[in-house]
């Protein structure tokens, strides 16, 4: 049975293996364009190797993802050749471990002396054995020697009793830390098998050669013999001090190693995707003001209508009717970016977009617990895509119903001050209710309409005239009364807000 794997061990290789790509996603921004979920699906059938690695590429949107593309055009063009890639692979879906902590934490530093022993042994995060270590096959020894002379000479008792209770405190105390670390060592095998089946990938030899080293002896593993190989040859402690020793001391191939099985496990969940699907494309890219795709969708929404989107050198001021569909929308723009950007294709019938990170503020809501009101929540975050502006590299900004937690005037004020700064150092997809924004960002944003036209859902260009809000109110079964009390009450403000 595969082990189940929680998300946070999914994403520890990239918490451990550095900050590299173009910009990675942030916190918020994974969770508004609702990546966890689109992870899942693409990890589908792969194992905790190759999630990690999916992680890790669709977060930074680094890994050459040329040579991934390669790799996933071939495994498409060649069903056998994806059939037994797949073989060799399912061996790793029986990992009950993740491996990342045993060889990418951040290194510790070596105990005393500044020797080439040292510093070769700061390279892995393992800590290295304790000293008396080497001296372990003494205890076993004398444990049977006084067992032997204890049967010509009775006193040899007390020192066979001591020598048993100082065996089993022993086996107390690293009893914990071996549970934690065999299914890391198995894991490592599984690794390494996986490896050494690669007959056109470097390190074929050491890797099948390693992976013998890590594997427990037979005989002392063998059913009836290991319980007593254990307690009283300290056969287990043994192995792992050596276990840990041959890690610490082949970190760095056994680094390479991952990154090559772990590449090879999410290329394989990749083809594996995209020979399901019935519309995807490889995506071209284009410069950085340029988004073009063509009958776009999203890949966790089935039954959603296709659109086009067009923007070059502009931002977007994107309105609609209520619930016409603008965050799903923008939620389908930014997953395909991102996609593009991780893996090199995306779910359109055309692509061409900029090679950029994307970051969203979607989900702004009070958090009552740290006393943060939704208007709070809102400014906290604007600052936050304001300080990611400043970054050398321009970015994709996708931003739904900016500002909605405070008054309408405050909200346009802050909004359009806001948004002019967002497109002046990237571009901007943004929707919004107060369609007056479409007006004050008319030298930066390109105003398109989300509306139904000949029974389709279309993007063309202009700003919502009609807002069906008060129809939504009368068809929710509120009194004619009111309904008609807040079309005064609206008329009322418009004739205002166009006076002034």
């Amino acid at each position: 049975m595969e082990y189940p794997f929680p998300e946070s061990a999914v994403a520890r290789y990239d918490e451990l293996a550095g900050a590299e790509g173009n910009g990675a996603v942030d916190g918020q921004t994974w969770q508004d364009l609702l990546l966890p979920a689109y992870l899942a699906q693409l990890g589908a059938g792969a194992s905790i190797f190759g999630r990690q690695m999916l992680y890790r590429r669709l977060r930074r949107g680094q890994d050459a993802g040329a040579a991934s593309s390669g790799r996933v055009r071939a495994l498409l063009s060649d069903g056998a050749v994806r059939e037994r890639l797949a073989a060799q692979l399912s061996h790793l879906r029986e990992a009950s471990a993740e491996v990342c902590e045993a060889l990418f934490l951040p290194p510790l530093l070596a105990a005393s002396g500044s020797d080439g022993a040292s510093r070769a042994a700061s390279a892995s995060p393992l800590a290295p054995p304790p000293r008396w270590a080497g001296w372990l096959w003494l205890l076993p020894l004398a444990f049977l020697v006084c067992i032997a002379a204890s049967f010509f000479w009775l006193p040899a008792l007390v020192p066979t009793l001591v020598l048993s209770l100082l065996l089993a405190a022993i086996q107390v105390a690293f009893s914990a830390r071996m549970q934690l670390w065999q299914p890391v060592a198995e894991a490592l095998q599984l690794q390494l098998y996986v490896h050494s089946r690669q007959e056109d990938a470097p390190g074929v030899a050491q890797a099948a050669q390693l992976r013998g080293k890590l594997a427990r002896n037979k005989v002392a593993a063998a059913p009836g013999v290991a319980e007593y190989a254990d307690w009283f040859m300290l056969a287990n402690l043994k192995h792992f001090f050596a276990t840990r020793r041959l890690v610490r001391e082949h970190a760095a191939f056994l680094r390479d190693s991952y990154r090559l099985v772990a590449g090879l496990d999410a290329d394989l969940a990749l083809a594996r995707h995209v020979s399901a699907l019935q519309q995807w494309c490889w995506a071209e890219e284009g410069w950085e003001q340029e988004i073009q795709l063509q009958a776009v969708h999203h890949p966790l929404l089935s039954g959603t209508e296709a659109l086009d989107l067009s923007l070059e050198g502009r931002s977007a001021f994107i309105s609609g009717q209520n619930g016409i569909g603008k965050s799903t929308l923008l939620r389908t723009v930014g997953l395909n970016l991102l996609a593009a950007r991780a893996f090199g294709f995306c779910y359109a019938a055309a692509a061409r977009v900029p090679n950029l990170p994307v970051y969203a503020s979607m989900q702004n809501e009070d958090a009552l617990e740290g006393g943060e009101s939704l208007y709070q929540s809102e400014l906290r975050r604007a600052q936050e895509l304001l300080a990611l502006a400043k970054e050398p590299q321009r970015a994709v900004f996708i931003i739904d119903e900016i500002f909605r937690g405070t008054n309408h005037l405050e909200s346009v004020s802050a909004a359009a001050a806001v948004l002019e700064q967002l497109c002046a150092r990237g571009t901007v997809l943004v929707s919004s209710h107060n369609v007056v924004l479409a007006q004050l960002l008319e030298p930066c944003c390109v105003p398109l309409l989300v509306q139904k036209r000949a029974g389709r859902l279309a993007l063309t260009p202009g700003v919502l005239a009609d807002t069906n809000g008060l129809t939504l109110l009368a068809q929710s079964g509120f009194e004619p009364a009111i309904e008609q009390r807040a079309r005064d009450v609206y008329k009322r403000l418009s004739g205002r807000l166009v006076s002034a």
